[in-house]
């Protein structure tokens, strides 16, 4: 039996690009305790397949996270499928903002020792003690109030296309960083109302646990996080408070939720908040690039991994040109 895919970059695009009709994106995460982590991924996997379902999903002895993508009509067959399985049933479900249907070439389903890779020690402190889950209209009332402290929960490159506009904004690139530099910058407010948020959620679970850990009183963190909120303020008509762009894990690289450009080019320093990953594969950084570095760089971060990148793509130029000049000669 099929438990894992076995084609490469090249068949994944192509059959992705020959599909008659629409996917739609959506994340969902549930910490519960699953006492067979890979026979609960194997019974996953060939469900979601048989559905014709992409993504990127982890599963832990503490629960899931995943983000999907999904056909249009098999949607109520995929919902089904959650509900019949006890610990899934009823999971909130947080569909994107802004998608295209191209979120995931092909379903990987793996196996990890937590499902938010957050280098914590979960034995120091009560992972269950969260902070109080405030709706999206709660939060976006509280958001606004000047007596409280507003902090996101991303890395540093999430928050740079996009963010709640009174938010703390941490420099960072990793979650562990970011939940021990929140406390050891907060040490001062631990009597303060605190909201966390974060793109769906999930992070937010460990850093108010961490954070009430280490005597914060007033932790509250956004349920549903950004995608949520997104979708709730929209509804009630209301201006986003936040603004700009949300960053999120798939080949979208961002979904927009307002039209302000917060961010610049990281090469030529113009408005932009495009990222991309850098065209020369041993690099693949992610920067933010405009249309026209784009063009000048040929998708690469640096004038170094552009000229890099041309001497490879001459090479394997010269190779394919050595390998059907000899064909010929043969034939």
């Amino acid at each position: 039996m099929l438990l894992y895919n076995r084609l490469g970059p090249s068949e994944l695009k192509a059959r992705l690009q020959a599909e008659k009709f629409q996917r739609r994106t959506v994340s969902f995460y549930k910490y519960f305790k699953i006492e067979n982590p890979q026979e609960f991924r194997d019974e996953l996997y060939i469900a979601w397949n048989q559905l014709q379902c992409y993504g990127r999903v982890y599963v832990a002895h503490e629960g899931i996270n995943a983000q999907m993508s999904v056909p249009e009509h098999f949607i109520d067959d995929f919902i089904a499928h959650l509900d019949s399985v006890a610990v899934l049933r009823e999971i909130p479900l947080k569909w994107a903002v802004e998608d295209d249907g191209k979120s995931f070439l092909k379903l990987v389903i793996k196996v990890r020792p937590k499902i938010v890779a957050d280098g914590l020690k979960d034995k120091v402190f009560d992972v269950t003690n969260v902070g109080t889950r405030l709706s999206p209209m709660e939060f976006h009332n509280l958001v606004q109030q000047d007596d409280v402290i507003v902090v996101d929960m991303r890395n540093s490159y999430e928050s740079e296309v996009g963010h709640f506009e009174s938010a703390i904004c941490p420099e960072v690139r990793t979650f562990r960083e970011e939940v021990e530099l929140v406390v050891e910058q907060l040490q001062e407010q631990k009597d303060r109302k605190i909201l966390l948020y974060c793109t769906g959620g999930v992070r937010c679970e460990k850093a108010s646990a961490w954070m009430r850990h280490h005597g914060f009183l007033d932790v509250n963190q956004l349920h549903g996080g950004v995608i949520a909120y997104t979708h709730e303020i929209k509804k009630a008509g209301l201006p986003s408070q936040f603004i700009g762009k949300n960053f999120v894990f798939d080949d979208r690289l961002g979904e927009r939720i307002t039209e302000d450009v917060i961010s610049h080019c990281h090469q030529c320093g113009k408005p932009c908040d495009t990222h991309v990953n850098c065209a020369y594969d041993p690099c693949h950084k992610l920067v933010i690039q405009c249309d026209e570095c784009a063009e000048k760089y040929a998708g690469c971060c640096s004038n170094e991994c552009y000229q890099e990148f041309t001497h490879s793509e001459v090479r394997g130029s010269v190779r394919q040109d050595e390998v059907e000049t000899k064909a010929k000669v043969q034939n």
